[in-house]
This record gives C-alpha cells, sequence and structure tokens, in this order.
C-alpha cells in the first residue's frame, strides 16, 4: 500500500510541490549532487561544479577542471535513484552530460484480499547535454536539452524538456546572481494523457569568502523559486563550511513544503576525490532521505 502511495506521489505534484497543479515526473526535482541537497537544493546560485549543469548550465563556465560524478539516493519508501554526471571541456566550451535513473520496484496489484496478483515497476530517467558560455565578461549564458521517459507496467511515455540560465559576477568579489528556468517542453501521451513537466523558475544569489587565518571557506545561498504550474512559492537557503580544502559541514533549509524544511550534511575531500552526503527528513510518517555522491576531477 505505502508504495502504491509514493507512485501516485511521484507522478503527481505532491510528494515535492506540495501545491496546487497537475504536472508530473516529480523525479525531476530531486536535486543532483549531496552537496546542493545538503544546502537546501540552492544549486542555482551555489552550484560550483558539473552538478551545474542540472541546476544552472550557465555555472559550467566557472568549473575549470574535468569532472565526473555519481550519485546514489535513497528516497522515501524503497524510491531509488542513481545519478551519473560528466564534464569536460572541448572547442573551447565547457560541456556537461548527466543521467538520473529513478525506479520503484514491486509494485503490488492486487483484485481481492490477501496476497497480491502480482507485482510491477515504475521507472524514470532523464539523460541531458549542457553548455555555457560568456556573453560578455561577467555574465555567462547556458542551455541544458534533456530526454525524458516514464514507465508504469505496460504504459511508456517519452519527450524532451530544456533548460535556460544566465550567471552574473558581480563587482562585489564572491558574489555572483543567477536565474534559471528549467523543464520547458512535453511528453507523449501516457496512455491516455501526457505528463506535465514540472517547469521551474529560480532566482538566487550566492556569496563566497574566505578567513585565510582560520582555514575556511564559506559559501551561503539563498534563492527564489517558483514551479510555473503550481500555485506556492519557495525559498531554499543553504550554506556550506569548508575546512583546509579537507571537510565540510552544510545545512539548509527549503520553505513551503508540508513535509520537509531542514536539509544537512557533510563532504571528505582528498586530492581529486570528494565524498559528500545529504541528510533530509520528511514528516507525515513518510521517513528520511540518504543521498551518498563520490566526485572524481582529472
Amino acid at each position: 500500500m505505502k508504495k502504491i502511495l509514493v507512485l501516485i506521489l511521484i507522478s503527481s505534484p505532491l510528494l515535492l510541490a506540495q501545491s496546487a497543479g497537475n504536472t508530473g515526473l516529480s523525479f525531476l526535482k530531486f536535486g543532483f549532487g549531496a552537496r546542493n541537497i545538503a544546502m537546501g537544493d540552492a544549486g542555482a546560485s551555489a552550484s560550483n561544479d558539473l552538478s551545474a549543469l542540472y541546476y544552472n548550465p550557465a555555472r559550467l563556465t566557472s568549473v575549470e577542471t574535468n569532472e565526473a560524478l555519481f550519485m546514489h539516493s535513497e528516497w522515501i519508501q524503497d524510491v531509488n535513484s542513481e545519478v551519473f554526471g560528466l564534464k569536460w571541456n572541448m572547442f573551447g566550451l565547457p560541456w556537461g552530460v548527466g543521467f538520473n535513473y529513478t525506479s520503484i520496484n514491486d509494485i503490488e496489484i492486487r483484485t481481492r484480499p490477501g496476497e497480491p496478483d502480482a507485482t510491477f515497476n515504475a521507472n524514470y530517467f532523464f539523460g541531458s547535454l549542457s553548455t555555457g558560455f560568456h556573453i560578455i565578461d561577467r555574465l555567462s549564458f547556458g542551455a541544458t536539452i534533456k530526454y525524458l521517459y516514464e514507465g508504469l507496467l505496460s504504459d511508456e511515455a517519452n519527450g524532451w524538456g530544456f533548460d535556460f540560465g544566465l550567471d552574473y559576477a558581480t563587482s562585489i568579489k564572491g558574489l555572483t546572481v543567477s536565474t534559471v528556468i528549467k523543464n520547458i517542453g512535453s511528453m507523449n501521451a501516457l496512455r491516455k494523457n501526457e505528463t506535465v513537466l514540472p517547469t521551474d523558475f529560480r532566482l538566487g544569489s550566492a556569496y563566497n569568502f574566505k578567513l585565510e587565518s582560520a582555514k575556511l571557506d564559506f559559501i551561503v545561498a539563498a534563492e527564489f523559486q517558483k514551479y510555473l504550474d503550481t500555485d506556492n512559492t519557495h525559498f531554499n537557503f543553504g550554506g556550506d563550511v569548508v575546512y583546509n580544502e579537507t571537510f565540510a559541514v552544510r545545512a539548509g533549509y527549503q520553505t513551503g513544503y508540508e513535509t520537509k524544511g531542514i536539509t544537512a550534511g557533510i563532504g571528505l575531500m582528498w586530492g581529486s576525490l570528494r565524498f559528500d552526503y545529504a541528510y533530509m527528513p520528511f514528516s507525515l510518517g513518510l521517513g528520511n532521505a540518504n543521498l551518498f555522491s563520490l566526485q572524481f576531477r582529472f
């Protein structure tokens, strides 16, 4: 029964949007990289690595190294996601590819009390390609194209989505202002109805500063977020404190949700490797989400 409830939630706006509307494919809202999720998912302005391909492709222009990332997510009630990303430079531009495979397994089919008649899996997938470039010295533009897939029992649908973002480095050192609109596109009909994409607008700012004497590096971020087909708005706040480029503590808060708010996590860095963990508690008896990501720079 719980898995049937989660299937309804993940295929509707209720799990993460918590507002009136008719969008679906909520796995597109799950985040990319445990670091950003631990910081209240304020990635449109605070992403400083290849995870920008998901949050704001314009910020890829500030990522100089080649990077690879893998994330495993254990969401509520046996919802699992596997995420992979790769960023490299080619033709004088940064490029990024990202993949997300989300599944709910062994959902029971019942026509009478007792043992289930059968079980089935629900599967969701996106594959994306992103790039960005400088319009002028301090202003960057980025774009992403995504292939989308959903499969429920014997029904399947696919479609395309697009993201467009801007990132501006202000004259104040370490202060950036960013905006992005995500998931513009459409899906084929799943049996009879087309799933409406969760089109997402964000506007935010991040400030990065250091205390050299204490070997501390700080990032604080705040974002306004609006799903365009729903009624509610959200604010995402996050912070990241890194000591001596080896250990990080993170926390965040998201407003406007009935089942979630606080986020937290840690990060461990060793040379070119980075391990990140994020924890997201849910209320109403839904459980907790645990997310792990491993990143390599080369």
